[in-house]
């Protein structure tokens, strides 16, 4: 249930941060131009809400359809849930912060792999349900 209320706030922060966004968009030099760093990375986070809140639905739906019962800490299904979840919290957040601050590049590297591990982990599970007759 975390993951899909989650997965629908992100939504509707993604609706809110687009309409921020919309409010100067018809500007030519709003937030530098279209193609500077500043916009850009603000278009990333605008977007990174509708993708990572996706992401956390498709979670909650797949785990919802696979395996209905409670998620046990420290499980497979435990370590996706949290992945996805600090995965989506980080990119916008990362996105914000180098808006500001360009050679904090590297602060991606929490997203990138939170949200990778997410996935190799639900793949992992769902491999290994099919594998021994789950679907």
């Amino acid at each position: 249930m975390l993951n899909l209320t989650f997965g629908w706030i992100w939504i509707t922060m993604g609706f809110l941060s687009g309409a921020v966004l919309g409010m100067g968009f018809h500007r030519e030099g709003f937030m530098g131009g279209y193609d500077s760093w500043q916009r850009r990375l603000a278009r990333l986070g605008h977007i990174a809400f509708f993708g990572t809140g996706f992401l956390n639905l498709a979670y909650a739906w797949t785990r919802f359809m696979a395996s209905p019962s409670a998620v046990q800490v420290g499980s497979a299904w435990w370590w996706a849930s949290w992945s996805l979840l600090v995965g989506a919290i980080a990119m916008p957040t990362c996105c914000l912060i180098c808006m500001r601050w360009k050679k904090a590049k590297p602060v991606f590297a929490l997203p990138v792999v939170s949200l990778t591990a997410g996935g190799v982990l639900m793949a992992w599970i769902l491999i290994g349900m099919s594998m021994n007759g789950g679907g």
